[in-house]
C-alpha cells in the first residue's frame, strides 16, 4: 500500500512529542501489514467520508482514508 502524507498531517506530526512521534511511526507499520492489527484498534470514524481512526497511544489517534490501495493519512491529535 502506498502512503500520502496531507501537509494538515505533516505540521501536527511536527508539533507531536518526539515519543508520539516514534510510537506513530510503529503504528504505521503494522496499518501497512494489517488495517485491523489489534494494537491499532482501527475503527470507521465518519462513515460517509470513509474516514478512519485509529491509536497511536492511549492518548492520541490518527485518522486517514483508503481509496484504490493508497492510504491518505489526514490528521494526528491528542484525543480529548
Amino acid at each position: 500500500m502506498t502512503v500520502v502524507f496531507t501537509q494538515k498531517f505533516l505540521r501536527q506530526y511536527r508539533k507531536a512529542p518526539p515519543q508520539r512521534q516514534r510510537q506513530f511511526d510503529k503504528q504505521l507499520r503494522l496499518l501497512l501489514q494489517d488495517v485491523r492489527h489489534p494494537s491499532l484498534r482501527a475503527k470507521i470514524y465518519d462513515q460517509q467520508r470513509r474516514i478512519w481512526q485509529a491509536r497511536v497511544d492511549g492518548g492520541w489517534r490518527f485518522y486517514f482514508q483508503i481509496r484504490e490501495g493508497v492510504c491518505y493519512l489526514l490528521s494526528i491529535r491528542a484525543h480529548p
